[in-house]
């Protein structure tokens, strides 16, 4: 093989294209693969016709395609991600199903049985000691409810946080505009904010992973 010109020895005619003599090339080596002479050969004869190409377009003889003046730099077109309709569904309705939880109907019962007894005991019982007493109660169920789900303190402390923060605030505005309105809550301004931060506590203990 060796006794041939490169192109005889790549099995190619002198004006081959360079995909042409790619295929050649590529073909001979799985021919050969067990073959290291063999093997080497092809190489020496494909680097030759590359150089001799390249010079022959120095001298302006021929026009090299860019792939043949560096063949190391074939640069594969870069894939553009596109996210259809149906993923961008499938993202959102996964997210929510991170964030959403369903629990059962023995947990629910029994977070319900709590709050339910907080709730009554703010309403018969009005004290200036009573109600923080029932609220911390109250944000210290909903921290266990959470952390007993997934076992992270520091999100479960933060879920916690900002509900209470949330609820009372919330509250206390809701509160505010029903004494605009002329309503009659029968309930003091700290009932009012110790009933509603249990209910928001209550449900996203229960419903938030």
């Amino acid at each position: 093989m060796s006794e041939l010109n490169p192109y005889e020895q790549l099995g190619v005619k002198e004006d081959a294209s360079f995909e042409e003599i790619q295929k050649a090339k590529k073909k001979l080596k799985d021919k050969y693969e067990n073959n290291p002479q063999q093997l080497e050969n092809i190489e020496v004869a494909y680097d030759a016709i590359i150089m001799q190409r390249l010079r022959l377009r120095q001298e302006g003889k021929i026009k090299v395609p860019e792939q043949i003046r560096f063949p190391e730099k074939t640069v594969e077109p870069k894939k553009v991600a596109v996210i259809s309709n149906a993923q961008k569904t499938a993202n959102i309705s996964l997210w929510f199903n991170n964030i959403i939880d369903q629990p059962s109907g023995k947990e629910i019962l029994i977070n319900s049985l709590i709050f339910l007894v907080l709730i009554v005991i703010s309403i018969f019982n009005n004290s200036s000691e009573t109600l923080p007493l029932l609220l911390t109660v109250g944000v210290g169920t909903g921290f266990a409810v959470l952390y007993r789900k997934q076992k992270a303190f520091w999100r479960s402390v933060g879920i916690t946080f900002i509900t209470f923060i949330v609820g009372v605030c919330l509250a206390n505005v809701i509160f505010s505009l029903s004494l605009n309105a002329g309503l009659n809550l029968s309930l003091s301004a700290e009932q009012f904010a110790s009933l509603f931060t249990f209910c928001l506590l209550w449900l996203v203990s229960n419903f938030t992973r």
